[in-house]
């Protein structure tokens, strides 16, 4: 798709014209209060654009405005086929910008434009039109009755919700939430992280170019305290899902108590196990092992953080991950041979480096890593860092890092590494890799998590669902499944008699 250069994608950015403004019915404005916060680029420490900082009063305007919106009919009512034709037509413009919206993403996240351009911009484009696609497919149902009666089941939209998105994929998971909600007929307010709004904003003036009617979809940037707190305690949201840390999805659901029991679906943490038993093959595992743990700094829910390895191979097998995170190391972003970025900000940072000291205190032993790289000047780099001699009770193994961190603990047999990887408060994701077919079907089968992959990692699309057990959330993106989440059950019964 592209072959510029670092020099081309630099002048590119140079020349960017940035939108800031919130989008409220249908239209881009200032924050009501008038106020501003700076966006700034990761990877270099400059600011990037003036963003409207929304507040309670912004929400206001905007909840009225999509209840207004999905009262009318205008596309809550509108026959699903109609729908359709709307969404695909967006994501044909997410896609004739592509570039514009990789560029976006990478210098807000940090992230490697070869990412943004070629997984991010391409999975948010494909998200919105097999959704698209999809909702004139999805049937009600008759129920089994007698001759003298009918019942019909039918699926109704929620009505107004709100969606509340991370800063580590935001165009990728905003376009999980957006697809089946808008798909079946709500109304959708989008709260992008505080530090990464561009490319939700610039999805929402593509949307209404598509035809998606004014107040449907509103885009609010501002802080996740004062203005998300607004959002989920209002009463007149029906519904909230968000993507985000485990402790601001446990507020949410007090928030879900304390108002109108909204409907609440959550991805929240993870710190997934990455199993490897001595007969796998190892050169492949190794190079995936680098992958699930340094592919997007390591920001990434899923990220394979715990390696867990059959004690009889431990040692080789790390060393040779150690010789894979090599090809891991950090570059400026705009280069398109980068693998790994910047880390999004400097509280980022120093998390990994507080989890690098809590590791050396807990006695586990550095392999590689363990310090900042200089890439940019301003900018948060950090080398892909890698531990050994580690057990499954230590902070350094409970707890998520979201950065570039790699522990490796060592397991005896196939109970043992089961017991080691669900011991944990999260159940997101886990690798498992081995030859044995017998083996796989048995440890996958116990594993507790949303997601498993037997000899890869980070497989799936956007046919099966993604989401959590434990308190790594509840709900699911992605699929069928996910328009369970934005939709109403109503069962009519009709005497025909």
């Amino acid at each position: 798709m592209s072959d510029l250069t670092l020099a081309d994608w630099q002048q590119r950015a140079a020349e960017l014209s940035i939108e800031g403004r919130a989008f409220i019915n249908g239209e881009y404005v200032n924050a009501l209060s008038g106020k501003t916060t700076a966006d700034i680029n990761p990877a270099n420490g400059q600011k990037l654009a003036d963003i409207a900082c929304c507040g309670p009063e912004d929400a206001e305007l905007a909840i009225a405005g999509a209840r207004k919106a999905y009262q009318s009919g205008v596309w809550s009512k509108l026959p699903p086929a109609e729908r359709k034709k709307v969404i695909v037509r967006w994501a044909n413009l997410l896609e004739e910008h592509q570039q514009e919206l990789a560029l976006l993403e990478s210098l807000d996240c940090g992230k490697p434009i070869s990412d943004t351009l070629y997984v991010d911009s391409a999975s948010a484009i494909n998200t919105l039109r097999w959704n698209g696609e999809a909702v004139d497919k999805v049937y009600d149902e008759i129920a089994p009755t007698g001759p003298g009666e009918l019942g019909l089941v039918t699926r109704m939209p929620l009505g107004v919700v709100v969606a509340i998105v991370p800063w580590n994929f935001p165009l990728a998971t905003t376009a999980w939430k957006l697809g089946p909600s808008l798909a079946t007929g709500n109304s959708v307010i989008l709260k992008p992280a505080s530090n990464t709004p561009l490319t939700a904003l610039r999805l929402a003036g593509l949307a209404k170019e598509a035809g998606l009617p004014d107040g449907v979809l509103q885009v609010l940037p501002g802080p996740g305290g004062s203005l998300g707190e607004a959002l989920s305690l209002h009463m007149d949201i029906d519904g909230q899902t968000f993507t985000g840390s485990t402790p601001v999805g446990k507020m949410l659901m007090e928030y879900s108590a304390k108002s109108n029991l909204k409907r609440t679906f959550l991805e929240l943490g993870g710190k997934s196990p990455n199993i490897v038993f001595a007969d796998a093959d190892l050169d492949k595992a190794a190079k995936m092992a680098a992958l699930a743990i340094f592919y997007n700094q390591g920001e990434t829910c899923t990220a394979g953080s715990r390696l867990l390895v059959e004690e009889s191979i431990i040692d080789e097998f790390v060393a040779k991950v150690a010789e894979a995170a090599k090809g891991h190391m950090p570059g400026n972003p705009l280069d398109p041979n980068t693998v790994m970025g910047a880390l999004i900000d400097k509280k980022q940072f120093d998390t990994v480096e507080y989890y690098v000291d809590v590791a050396t205190k807990e006695g586990a032993e550095l392999v590689c890593g363990g310090k900042p790289a200089q890439v940019v000047e301003g900018g948060y780099y950090y080398e892909p860092t890698i531990f050994k001699g580690v057990r499954n009770n230590m902070q350094i193994a409970q707890e998520e890092v979201f950065g570039p961190v790699l522990v490796a603990i060592p397991f005896k047999d196939e109970a043992d590494a089961v017991a080691i990887a669900n011991d944990s408060i999260y159940g997101l994701a886990c690798g498992i890799w081995t030859n044995n077919l017998g083996r796989a079907h048995r440890v996958a089968a116990e594993i507790e998590a949303g997601s498993v992959w037997v000899n890869n990692y980070f497989g799936g699309d956007i046919t099966v669902p993604f989401g959590g057990f434990k308190q790594s959330g509840n709900g699911r993106d992605k699929s069928l499944h996910a328009f369970d989440d934005y939709t109403e059950l109503k069962s009519t019964w009709i005497d025909i008699s």
